[in-house]
């Protein structure tokens, strides 16, 4: 069995969702401040996802790496209800299954989406827990649940090191004149709004991944990075930098999602839900629509789920009939509908970040869920984006990819590189948040 039974030094990585955890068991690679640490400082244990806490019985799986007794578990388990009791049935299964004792944890990583103006990680005190649960509003489909599991964690832990990892930091390198909304800007410092930007953790991850691949620097590339799935954001890396980002305030702006609605016309909301079919200035018979209200519908009652009655993007692509080009068909079919919504959204962004990044790209990252699965949607996507100089999609490395192990893939057709070219490559990128944050504990000494 590893030494992880004895070694009293394991991190801990914890991905709250709003009905899910994904956690993570790691410990230490190599001793600190070696050629293999500063590398690749952490050696996953096992790992283990629980799904449809909010709606019991939740599924539970749990499933060791590399330690020398192999466990798998895969079972509906009636008894967790909330996020709680999913990370207490973790850690009974790590006692039970692993042979590993909880209190061998001295580190904890909990994934936390909005993080304010929070530039670093932060280690929980009470403090910083009342400032994430300030935030809570807006990020509502996450922040709460990370909440719940550093409770969770503090109470049956107490003498782990429970850490927050914010989302938001990646994007802390925002330009002021992209982070600026134009509003009184008074108002907008008092009350913190601009734009902050997520899935941090996962570019910051891509990022790496990518710089090892090409072998080149992270402070040289210039990426457009897609992290595609139930959630979805687009990201310009310039110099290794975020230069821009399609999330906003919150999660809720940029791409269309699972329930979400992505960006559109702030007045819908007004029009969406008026009593009279339509929008009225008299204020006699104007609706009043609560930011509760609102921000219900637009989170998680609009998005594919709204279009399509699912939030399976496999069920959508099958569903879309691709082979027949004809635009009227989104018409005629809702799945094909959300399939190309879905698209256009996504080259919005892709083009006006080649503007910003002035051409100058070294590669289009499909990641996320979608973005590592779908074959249908990179193929098109990729077919769209062929007039920017990207090399062309090689159908028979994107059919492979989904069964590829390779942190990350290069799906271009090979050809000649004339002189001087920087080719403009197209990659999927496995990303790893709970990795991620693994990583960035074990180097940063917590």
């Amino acid at each position: 069995m590893s030494n992880a039974s004895s070694d009293k030094n394991l991190i801990l990585s914890l991905n709250a969702g709003s009905s899910s955890l994904k956690i993570s068991l790691y410990e230490p690679s190599a001793p600190s401040g070696s050629v293999e640490f500063l590398v690749k400082p952490v050696k996953l244990l096992l790992k283990s996802t629980i799904s449809s806490i909010s709606s019991p019985p939740a599924q539970f799986s749990f499933e060791s790496v590399s330690l020398s007794s192999q466990c798998h578990k895969d079972e509906k388990i009636d008894s967790i209800t909330d996020h709680a009791s999913a990370f207490s049935h973790f850690l009974h299964c790590l006692k039970q299954e692993a042979s590993i004792d909880g209190r061998r944890i001295t580190r904890i990583c909990h994934r936390v989406v909005h993080g304010g103006d929070y530039t670093d990680p932060v280690e929980i005190s009470q403090e910083a827990y009342d400032h994430i649960e300030n935030l809570s509003d807006l990020a509502p489909l996450h922040n709460s649940a990370a909440l719940s599991v550093i409770k969770a964690c503090i109470s049956t832990l107490p003498d782990a090191k429970s850490i927050a990892y914010f989302d938001t930091t990646f994007h802390t390198t925002l330009p002021i004149h992209i982070s600026s909304y134009a509003i009184d800007q008074n108002i907008a410092h008092k009350k913190g709004l601009k734009k902050y930007g997520f899935h941090g953790l996962s570019y910051a991850f891509i990022l790496n991944a990518v710089s090892q691949y090409l072998q080149k620097p992270k402070e040289s590339l210039n990426l457009i990075l897609l992290h595609l799935g139930s959630g979805a954001s687009a990201c310009a890396v310039q110099n290794g930098k975020s230069l821009d980002t399609s999330m906003g305030l919150t999660p809720l702006s940029g791409l269309p999602g699972a329930t979400r609605s992505g960006t559109i016309d702030p007045s819908l909301i007004f029009h969406y839900t008026a009593r009279a079919g339509r929008m009225s200035h008299d204020p006699n018979v104007a609706t009043h629509v609560g930011v509760t209200r609102a921000e219900d519908l637009l989170n998680r009652k609009s998005g594919w789920k709204a279009l399509t009655g699912t939030t399976d993007f496999g069920v959508i692509a099958s569903k879309a009939e691709l082979g027949n080009r004809d635009p009227a068909l989104s018409a005629q079919n809702p799945y094909r509908l959300a399939f190309d919504l879905f698209v256009d959204r996504i080259l919005d962004f892709v083009g006006s970040y080649h503007l910003k990044l002035k051409g100058d790209v070294d590669a289009i990252v499909f990641a996320g869920g979608i973005g590592e699965r779908s074959v249908e949607l990179r193929a098109i996507v990729s077919d769209r984006i062929a007039c920017l100089g990207y090399r062309a999609l090689c159908p028979e490395k994107n059919e492979r990819a989904s069964s590829s192990d390779n942190v990350v893939q290069d799906i271009s057709a090979e050809r000649r590189q004339e002189a001087n070219e920087r080719p403009k490559r197209i990659l999927i990128c496995r990303t790893d948040e709970q990795l991620e944050m693994a990583r960035q504990c074990a180097q940063a000494h917590f």
